[in-house]
């Protein structure tokens, strides 16, 4: 019963019925693994033969910049998904993903949906228009990452941050699933500096926070919450 309340948060399987949800998961082959903090899932640059969707704790997905610094990709979380346009195009991975606390991954292949042609069942048909659905949500969350690091300042950075977090949860009060260290490499920054540009804001009252939940009090009063 979990695990469909958390099927349900992707639009992979979102609303189907239960007989329909079963074909599903037959027809993306699924399987769970747990993992350790600490654990990788993949091995860098060999192809990714599964996509994942998390059904509890936190994955994160990294790169390494041309002078071998860590980029997270992607923090994912429960009921979302990662490595879908890498697994569907076969190509070599240039990400390294870890599970960053406990966790279970569903893992699923796409081995059907290129053969998608042949099949005859308005199923298959309606399983491969809800994944290309997936990756389209998929670009819309980089394109969320790439207004954060196309801005210079640490400030504007963190603004933009904050916002799309709002954004999403409808209140300027938010939780951020990340510590220092992780929400600085997330934003490309020096974690001293940003450290400093928080206490700053917060001087100027433009947030107040506590660990990782963040009032921003301008949305705050916008929203009504």
């Amino acid at each position: 019963m979990e695990q469909d309340l958390i099927l349900e948060k992707s639009v992979l399987f979102s609303g189907l019925s239960p007989a329909d949800r079963a074909y599903a998961l037959e027809y993306f082959s699924a399987k769970v693994e747990r993992y350790e903090r600490g654990d990788f899932l993949n091995r860098v640059g060999s192809p990714l033969p599964c996509f994942g969707m998390v059904l509890s704790g936190t994955i994160q997905v990294y790169m390494d910049d041309i002078d071998g610094n860590h980029m997270i990709m992607a923090n994912v979380g429960e009921g979302d998904t990662f490595g879908e346009s890498l697994c569907f195009l076969g190509q070599d991975a240039p990400v390294y993903i870890c599970s960053v606390t406990a966790s279970e991954v569903l893992w699923m292949h796409v081995d059907r949906l290129h053969r998608q042609s042949a099949s005859t069942d308005p199923r298959d048909a309606m399983l491969a228009n809800r994944f290309i659905s997936m990756l389209a949500q998929r670009t819309l969350a980089m394109n969320d990452r790439i207004q954060i690091l196309s801005k210079i300042t640490i400030r504007d950075k963190l603004i933009t941050f904050f916002s799309q977090y709002a954004s999403r949860s409808g209140s300027g009060r938010i939780t951020i699933p990340f510590d220092r260290e992780n929400m600085a490499t997330y934003l490309g920054v020096n974690r001293s500096a940003l450290s400093r540009e928080l206490s700053r804001m917060r001087e100027e009252g433009i947030i107040d926070f506590h660990k990782n939940s963040f009032v921003i009090p301008h949305l705050f009063a916008e929203n009504g919450k």
